[in-house]
């Protein structure tokens, strides 16, 4: 049985705190869950696993997961030191029309406004950390703005090609996709068609591992 949605932001941050400490395995079973092997390596698994618990109901949704309360719910596996393992994906980077992309109006804005980070300890015993909320302060929205705003400009004049998961410096692009078959259109310079693998946006390790640190006083570097 799927859990109903949080009424309110009181209500979400007593789900999240309850799950402090919780170990995977239990709340799997807890929630009648059947995922196949190993919690740790299947991370889409993981993060359902949590969604279910909290009442996540966006779904594949480009919105927070969260509609009614605006927080998008994020996953970040660490290791036993708290040290945060990879990148942590944002949403998907529109590549045929980047062009019309702007940051005011981006899935990526809207999911970085409020989001309730949720660690995930990778051990013997896999478990979930201590979950906590996280608003970008206006200097950290400017760094994550001009981050996407290179990224974006980069495809909208063609040259998408040249992205590398280097450009940014706490959002970058890398491929999303299931496997190296999968395409997407995008445009070269000449605006000639390309069929190239997806691309999504992801928050650098090294930025959440300062989030863990201090999240209201990170900064660009």
């Amino acid at each position: 049985m799927l859990r109903p949605p949080p009424a309110d932001l009181a209500e979400l941050e007593q789900r999240a705190a309850a799950l402090a400490d919780c170990l995977l395995g239990e709340l799997q079973s807890k929630l009648a869950a059947k995922p196949q092997g190993p919690m740790v390596q299947r991370k889409g698994k993981v993060g359902q696993l949590i969604e279910r618990a909290l009442g996540a109901s966006a779904g594949s949704l480009s919105i927070p997961d969260f509609p009614a309360l605006g927080v998008e719910l994020k996953t970040l596996p660490v290791d036993t030191q708290g040290r945060p393992m990879e990148s942590t994906f944002v949403c998907t980077l529109s590549l045929a029309d980047a062009d019309m992309l702007e940051w005011r109006d981006s899935p990526v804005r809207a999911k970085l406004a409020h989001v309730l980070w949720v660690p995930i300890v990778v051990a013997e015993a896999p478990r979930v950390g201590r979950p906590f909320f996280w608003k970008p302060t206006a200097e950290q929205q400017d760094v994550l703005r001009a981050d996407f705003e290179e990224i974006v400009g980069m495809v909208a004049i063609g040259k998408v090609e040249d992205l590398t998961a280097h450009i940014g410096r706490w959002l970058q692009a890398r491929p999303k996709a299931a496997h190296s078959g999968v395409r997407t259109r995008a445009y070269g310079g000449d605006d000639e068609p390309l069929s190239i693998l997806p691309r999504g946006f992801y928050l650098r390790a090294r930025f959440t591992r300062e989030l863990l640190r201090d999240r209201e006083t990170l900064v660009g570097d």
